[in-house]
């Protein structure tokens, strides 16, 4: 085995180190970025007349029933823990959409909100 003059030691092929020097090793290339196909398959919108229902939209039809609905069916319908169910009602129902939300609690001890279109929004 020979020295050359960068201090790197010939290897000789059997697992020894080629770069014993402290220079730096080069780093391999870079893969390209996949770029998206211009022919992709995206969805037509026409096909689609009906988008799905937003979950705002959920909680505003089941706000409109006669009855009104519970907190725990709003939970069960969104997916939202409680407290979130509670903030939607207040501040995007009452306040950002200025809809009249009532909260009553029935016979049977349950609460329920519900839409009134004959309250007054506050």
């Amino acid at each position: 085995m020979g020295i050359t003059e960068t201090g790197q030691t010939e290897s000789t092929g059997a697992g020894e180190p080629q770069n014993t020097s402290l220079q730096a090793v080069a780093t391999p290339p870079r893969r390209p970025r996949k770029q998206a196909a211009a022919h992709a398959d995206v969805p037509n919108k026409s096909k689609n007349p009906k988008p799905a229902e937003t979950k705002t939209e959920i909680v505003l039809k089941k706000l409109r029933l006669a009855k009104g609905v519970t907190l725990e069916a709003l939970v069960e319908a969104t997916g939202w823990q409680p407290h979130s169910v509670r903030g939607f009602l207040s501040g995007t129902v009452k306040k950002k959409l200025g809809q009249p939300l009532v909260s009553e609690v029935g016979k049977d001890g349950v609460r329920r909100y519900r839409l009134d279109n004959k309250a007054k929004a506050v």
